[in-house]
């Protein structure tokens, strides 16, 4: 009975996985918690390989250590990358941004990427003004 369920949930899936807009939702949200999940975990790491405790390392960024515990423990967290820099700089490390690979690209970016759009138009002048904004010099 119980490999019955599971075969369902994957057919079940896979069947609502054809609806373009279902698509790119999934595949969003898939990103985005495994990143987070990813972040998350590697600075934890790095606060127990620096023998910081939560509250430690809580003071340290001037935050409750509530959230520093909720940050390492909830199962439903959605940090601010603010946050994450934050804990990062203090483990003396950065958030940075890499490239998926060749192979992951093609089942992420792919279906995101052949979503339909409402209005075409409007996102290519986004897009154009974007990429032709000058960027603000600092004072």
């Amino acid at each position: 009975m119980e490999m019955t369920k599971h075969t369902a949930f994957w057919d079940d899936l896979a069947r609502d996985l054809e609806d373009p807009e279902f698509l790119r939702e999934y595949v969003a949200e898939s990103m985005r918690i495994a990143t987070i999940d990813a972040i998350v975990n590697a600075l934890d790491a790095a606060r127990e390989a620096a023998g910081l405790s939560k509250a430690e390392l809580a003071r340290a960024i001037q935050s409750e250590p509530a959230t520093i515990r909720r940050l390492f423990s909830s199962d439903r967290m959605n940090p601010t990358l603010g946050t994450l820099a934050e804990v990062a700089a203090v483990l003396g490390l950065r958030i940075t941004v890499e490239p998926l690979g060749k192979d992951e690209r093609a089942q992420v970016t792919g279906p995101l990427l052949e979503g339909r759009v409402a209005d075409p138009k409007k996102l290519a002048k986004h897009l154009d003004a974007m990429r032709t904004r000058k960027p603000k010099v600092p004072a």
